[in-house]
């Protein structure tokens, strides 16, 4: 087996986390394969990106551990070169269809929407789609055409379930485009797709490649049949059951990070400002422990994890005034509102569904309002 991972997106955070573990689970001896690092998107401002691919680059991990200041440089080997789909198709095709035993992706929070021209037969006629979901599946059609060997799919998307949504546009776009059942067959039971979720906090890229980023990191992964990993690694988990480890992640890290960009919306704050700055301002950091405090909390002990929680959100916090990172505020408010929906209101509806009264929630609820009113927030929303 070559091991050949491919990996769709180009983004600073894969640099220095699956593609950092790679590096390192390599160094400790294991036979790790070579990934290929595929630009999806056809921008050009990216391409001087892609083109660096294939040469060692730095991630700096800068942080705090067992109390201690720490700041580690490693320079990553496992990247063996980049494709930008768009240019290199023929490539691309020859080695997804051929080498590759492994996929993995984090397109970003648009990364799963479906162009309309892609919802056709010519989707598996040998042009380049346009959407990652086409390509994808135009990518599995041209496997399956030449031998149709098992594949491992580990989507890295903060989508939750995202290999499961993944696997049905997949299989929405062979439906479209007229697949034979053998190669929808082949989907279902060949190609295997586990749902993961990652979790490390990459504040800065740097020049072409590399990245800035704390020392904790996880990757969790679903355990499913027939599942086979590139790689071990101490930041790599597998797990019968990843919901708790999303709905922490998602509902206290992530939903702290938006809840201070709203913050930063809402006031006009500096333009440069980052989260470890914003923090300093007490009336800010006490705003956002007591939305932890008295609605977070309340919200996960009713599902059983109080205790989880609360260690989690210490965790977090410490993480948040990392004193190296500088992670903006600007970068965490893009797609503000649809971040909103996926967070905040996503964790309204969830306590909804335990026993007991309605639980208040005053501060979510009025970051949920301000995506109706985007004057409030200088409309940027």
């Amino acid at each position: 087996m070559s091991g050949q991972i491919i990996q769709f997106g180009t983004s600073r955070f894969l640099q220095a986390h699956v593609a950092f573990f790679a590096h390192e689970a390599r160094e400790s001896g294991q036979h790790v394969g070579p990934i290929t690092v595929v630009q999806t998107s056809g921008s050009a401002e990216r391409a001087g990106r892609v083109d660096a691919f294939g040469t060692p680059y730095t991630v700096i991990l800068r942080g705090s551990e067992n109390g201690q200041a720490v700041e580690r440089r490693t320079t990553v080997r496992s990247i063996a070169g980049g494709l930008a789909a768009s240019r290199d198709w023929a490539a691309l095709v020859a080695l997804f269809a051929g080498d590759a035993e492994f996929v993995v992706s984090n397109t970003g929070d648009r990364g799963y929407e479906v162009a309309a021209e892609d919802r056709s037969a010519a989707l598996l006629e040998g042009g380049v789609p346009r959407s990652f979901p086409g390509k994808l599946t135009a990518l599995l059609w041209e496997r399956w055409r030449r031998g149709g060997r098992p594949l491992t799919i580990l989507p890295c998307e903060l989508i939750p379930r995202n290999a499961a949504v993944l696997h049905g546009l997949v299989r929405e776009l062979a439906d479209a485009a007229g697949a034979p059942d053998g190669f929808r067959d082949w989907l279902d039971t060949l190609v295997i797709w586990a749902d993961t979720l990652v979790d490390r906090i990459v504040s800065e890229p740097l020049d072409p490649i590399g990245a800035v980023a704390e020392p904790y990191a996880l990757w969790a992964i679903e355990a499913r049949p027939g599942l086979v990993l590139p790689f071990t690694h101490p930041a790599v988990v597998v797990t019968e059951a990843l919901e708790p480890f999303e709905r922490l992640k998602l509902h206290i890290l992530n939903l702290g990070h938006t809840v201070l960009a709203d913050l930063w919306l809402r006031d006009r704050r500096p333009e440069g400002e980052t989260v470890r700055a914003i923090l300093n301002d007490d009336a800010v950091r006490e705003e956002l422990l007591r939305l932890y405090r008295d609605e977070v909390l309340p919200g996960f002990a009713r599902h059983g994890m109080g205790e989880d929680a609360e260690r989690y959100v210490a965790t977090t916090m410490d993480r948040f005034r990392n004193p190296f990172l500088d992670h903006r505020l600007a970068d965490i408010a893009g797609n503000h509102a649809a971040k909103v929906e996926r967070r905040l209101g996503a964790f309204r509806d969830w306590v909804a569904t335990a026993p007991g009264a309605p639980l208040p929630m005053p501060g979510i609820e009025a970051v949920i309002a301000r995506q109706t009113a985007p004057e409030l927030v200088g409309g940027a929303a």
